[in-house]
């Protein structure tokens, strides 16, 4: 729609992920029906919300109804601290460890937000090893 209307192209963003619990041990036991997401794409500025209605209601018209919670938004998170983590998934766990336990605390921060997850690798074309993945928090002074 964009390159239709505007003659401005782009490429999509990666996606990207907030990701939290009611019991934050959740994570760490690995009680993965316990844990709530927000799933994200990136707009360029030029981006409207009147463009995204128009585009949401073609996409009802070919493909059917969509999600209720489909939504464009602001989304501002303010200071944050990340390390890229190279490898699955499900081996996140000492990444944050080191981000959270010693890279936060050294420097005196504490957390301030929903942990953020940017997918940078395409796990239907990379090996899980080979996945990047920018593992954000946000943070404020303790």
């Amino acid at each position: 729609m964009s390159k239709l209307t505007l003659g401005k192209d782009y490429v999509v963003a990666p996606l990207e992920g907030l990701w939290w619990a009611d019991d934050m041990s959740a994570y760490t036991e690995g009680r993965r029906d316990e844990w709530l997401w927000t799933l994200m794409i990136m707009q360029p500025d030029w981006i409207t919300a009147d463009m995204f209605a128009q585009a949401l209601e073609k996409a009802v018209e070919k493909k059917g109804p969509q999600p209720p919670s489909l939504r464009f938004e602001s989304f501002a998170e303010g200071l944050s601290v990340q390390i890229l983590h190279i490898g699955p998934y499900s081996d996140e766990g000492p990444t944050l460890a080191r981000l959270h336990n010693e890279y936060m605390p050294e420097h005196g921060l504490t957390w301030n937000g929903k942990h953020h997850e940017i997918y940078l690798s395409d796990p239907r074309r990379a090996a899980p090893e080979k996945l990047k993945t920018v593992l954000r928090q946000p943070v404020k002074r303790a």
